[in-house]
């Protein structure tokens, strides 16, 4: 029960309570809830992330019950928003509710999985409903949230029916008698509300779990599609295959993380190997981007992506007319005879320090067309001395880093 209680928290960013989570999973099946309001018309990694985390719960044997916000989308959750959102039409929801909802089956199992609309119990409330309702919270305690807080110091307009939005997602979990609530940890205060509403409509409060937001493709803010920084799950291979080894390199671990079934210990594998070098970032990259393709896609179309993504770019030879020219020492590149790499790689500014040169070198990050050789993608270049003939055998030689930094040696003094 202590492993299979570690797989469903491991990547959340904060559990209230995980104690609670152990106690009530040993005695029975939970009803486990995650609210998505259909905004948008793709589901992108960002919004898979916590539909993964409830597909565990399924494959936990607990019962998933997702909700679609028909009405909430309507209202707009101001969470982490310094603005009123735009309202949308309820044709707007509905178009995009049935386009996301095919893309859910990419992720949940039909097995333990109820689908709500919240159209369905918060429509028919009536004012008394409504009335008692807003009466169980405080706008003291509303205001605590940190975007109507910074809001309403600024004096930027706060609508009443924003203040409304925490209160109608709590209804939710009234309504579906809740064990568990899932969400971004954006969502951490909407998801406290449904639990003090289960307390005061007289039901065991729901334990809270979140999750962290992905960071989009621009490496600054949480993926969304207004922004443009998204990967959508239904994109096709090649372009989701693309779009992912753009993420920036400090992003590789939290991709392995909340896009993937690496788990902990392969997670912590691929973070050390980064750390000590032992594992090029591009090499970590490929297999995140490989790893992810393959859930929404199979095997073969993330070979296939794969193989197109080499051969637009790792495999695409640099024209020379492309490749800076460099003049350098023999007394800076040559020991004893023999050309040092790392040396090289700092003199002909494709590294910073020698250090840096030798760990592109052990990476397997360096290659060299040699001239008259018939290769175009270079020889790839694993020692840090070169045991050359003629001296004049560096001259007229391509050095390359990664897959577009690149120098040619034009002369030696």
């Amino acid at each position: 029960m202590a492993s299979a209680l570690s797989g469903l928290v491991f990547g959340a960013a904060e559990v209230i309570t995980e104690a609670e989570l152990r106690e009530r999973a040993a005695r029975r099946s939970l009803r486990v809830k995650l609210g998505l309001d259909p905004t948008a018309p793709h589901v992108t990694l960002g919004w898979a992330v916590p539909l993964r985390k409830l597909r565990q719960f399924q494959d936990a044997g607990h019962t998933a019950v997702l909700i679609v916000g028909d009405f909430t989308a309507r209202v707009g959750d101001p969470s982490g928003k310094s603005e009123t959102r735009s309202r949308l039409s309820s044709e707007a929801v509905r178009a995009n509710a049935e386009r996301v909802l095919g893309q859910f089956e990419r992720i949940l199992s039909r097995e333990r999985l109820e689908i709500r609309y919240n159209s369905e119990w918060l429509e028919p409330m009536t004012m008394e409903d409504v009335l008692r309702l807003t009466a169980s919270y405080t706008v003291a305690r509303i205001l605590e949230r940190d975007d109507f807080s910074q809001r309403f110091k600024e004096q930027r307009p706060i609508s009443v029916m924003e203040f409304m939005y925490p209160l109608l997602q709590g209804m939710d979990s009234v309504a579906v008698q809740a064990d568990v609530e899932l969400g971004g940890h954006d969502q951490l205060f909407n998801l406290l509300v449904g639990r003090d509403l289960q307390r005061e409509y007289g039901q065991v409060p729901q334990i809270v779990l979140t999750m962290p937001l992905l960071i989009g493709l621009d490496g600054t803010r949480a993926m969304g599609q207004s922004l443009g920084n998204y990967v959508g799950i239904d994109e096709p291979p090649e372009q989701m295959f693309g779009k992912l080894m753009s993420v920036p390199d400090d992003l590789i671990t939290q991709y392995l993380t909340l896009c993937t079934d690496l788990g902990p210990d392969g997670v912590n594998r691929v973070e050390a190997g980064l750390a000590d070098g032992s594992l090029h970032p591009m090499e970590a990259k490929r297999g995140m981007a490989r790893d992810i393709v393959r859930l929404y896609h199979g095997d073969e179309a993330a070979a296939r992506a794969e193989a197109e993504w080499n051969r637009k770019h790792q495999d695409r030879e640099i024209p020379d007319e492309e490749v800076p020219a460099r003049t350098v020492r023999r007394a800076e590149v040559f020991v004893d005879g023999e050309l040092d790499v790392p040396s090289l790689l700092q003199a002909i500014g494709l590294a910073s320090s020698k250090s840096e040169g030798w760990r592109l070198v052990r990476q397997a990050g360096v290659r060299c067309r040699w001239p008259g050789r018939p290769d175009p993608q270079g020889e790839r270049i694993t020692v840090r001395r070169l045991a050359l003939g003629p001296e004049t055998e560096l001259l007229g030689s391509v050095w390359i880093v990664g897959r577009r930094h690149a120098t040619k040696v034009t002369a030696l003094t």
